[in-house]
């Protein structure tokens, strides 16, 4: 199969604008993005069966379970690396709504087989298990009006009903595919996960032969994702003998050496990225310490650099080495009595940066289907599971999961179940386009 990546920038006539879910950017062109003719009809015939027709029913008529199935999601903790639990009662879910098979894997995917008429390709959707927040996290909903309150509600947890809304919908109808779909809950798409479900999936150990995958990640329905951005993150910890703050004075001092370190960096990176493709960095994290008059043992800080540009992303990775080697040897050269200091230097995310063509057909399907249900669609760039296959050169989106949401990754999140029945209707579409509608029924 021929693979299509994304080579440099789209147009500066672009315009660029913020998205509110896991952090994405909006390619906003002054025209329509076009859509082969070939795709549009496609979509628009399959709109028009009968089957499918009575599916988008069937979606309409599901929307009160798949909200309750979203509350009892949600009011599982699924914090980071602690999945199991919701894991769990998502595999059961997938299994009462009528899966050929179910199972879960060695780090906790859910995964689902729907088998195909022919089962000469394989096509994936799924969504995140994971939540960002931490255990003993309050995740009750709260429902006020027609908004639903909740950490996670709508990053991911809506995707995971939406994607076992799908599945009911095809087992009710009875509509059957050419290929074999996996209906998939991944672990570890929030933070320090690493995308280690997804990465998993794309494994030895994992599905032979993902022929295309669709991620569902965020809400709304405009946008489509066909390029990921790419990151490093590191854990730098400098390590010292630590002592009394008067008694011990003379020896080095992690922390003097971690200023530097970000001073240094910062500088750097600043001058970097003010041309360019865009990339980021960030020090999101610091700490280390006993108490005012220790000098501490240890101090560490958690750094991001991201850019859809692998090449970028190594640029500020070299800017951070340098930066921690010279802070290093200046707090050594400092240092009046005991040991060196020292500093651990550990990769902790590396995200594959990535894309496709909007040429590409599944790429194609996904902006005819989001026309046809009434919305413009929108490119956008974002760090999502569909890094892993993007980085593989198998055909991916992330598509958000239709309703209305906001405050991701805040204890305030919140999502408000309106016109939600569009968002699976266009996975519906999407699907059963990628997947091959077969004719008569399972």
């Amino acid at each position: 199969m021929k693979r299509h990546f994304l080579r440099g920038l789209l147009p500066a006539s672009l315009a660029i604008c913020l998205t509110s879910s896991a952090f994405a950017q909006t390619t906003t062109p002054e025209k329509p993005i076009p859509v082969d003719k070939r795709y549009e009809n496609e979509i628009k015939a399959l709109a028009k069966n009968a089957a499918v027709k009575q599916a988008f029913k069937v979606i309409m008529d599901l929307e009160p379970q798949t909200n309750q199935d979203l509350i009892t999601l949600t009011e599982i903790p699924a914090p980071p690396f602690k999945e199991e639990v919701r894991g769990r009662k998502y595999a059961e879910m997938l299994r009462a709504a009528g899966a050929d098979s179910v199972w879960i894997d060695e780090v906790g995917n859910v995964l689902s087989l729907r088998k195909g008429k022919n089962g000469q390709k394989t096509v994936v959707m799924e969504a995140h298990l994971d939540t960002v927040f931490p255990e003993g996290t309050d995740v009750k909903v709260r429902q006020n009006g027609d908004t639903l309150r909740a950490p996670g509600i709508a990053d991911d947890t809506r995707g995971l009903a939406m994607v076992l809304q799908v599945l009911k919908t095809l087992e009710k109808t009875g509509i059957e595919t050419e290929a074999n779909v996996l209906f998939i809950g991944t672990v570890g798409e929030e933070g320090l996960g690493d995308l280690r479900g997804v990465k998993h999936l794309f494994s030895e150990k994992g599905p032979k032969n993902i022929d295309s995958y669709i991620a569902v990640d965020g809400t709304g329905l405009g946008t489509v994702t066909n390029r990921g951005l790419g990151s490093h993150r590191y854990r730098i910890t400098f390590k010292g003998p630590g002592g009394h703050s008067s008694g011990a004075f003379g020896l080095v001092n992690p922390h003097n050496a971690l200023g530097r370190a970000i001073h240094y960096f910062a500088v750097d990176a600043d001058k970097y990225t003010k041309e360019g493709i865009r990339a980021t960095y960030n020090v999101g994290v610091i700490g280390g310490g006993t108490s005012v008059n220790s000098i501490p043992f240890e101090s560490w800080m958690e750094v991001d650099m991201r850019s859809e540009s692998p090449e970028r992303v190594a640029g500020l990775d070299k800017l951070l080495q340098a930066a921690v080697q010279r802070a290093l040897q200046e707090e050594n050269q400092m240092k009046r009595l005991g040991a060196d200091l020292k500093v651990d230097v550990k990769l902790i995310g590396d995200r594959p940066a990535g894309g496709m063509e909007p040429t590409v057909a599944l790429a194609q399907r996904a902006l005819a289907a989001t026309r046809l249900l009434g919305t413009e669609p929108t490119l956008r760039f974002g760090s999502t599971n569909s890094n892993i296959p993007f980085s593989k050169g198998v055909p991916a989106v992330t598509i958000g999961s239709g309703g209305t949401g906001g405050g991701a990754h805040a204890l305030e999140e919140w999502f408000v179940p309106k016109s939600t029945y569009l968002g699976t209707q266009r996975a519906l579409l999407l699907l059963l386009a990628e997947a091959g509608m077969a004719k008569g029924k399972k």
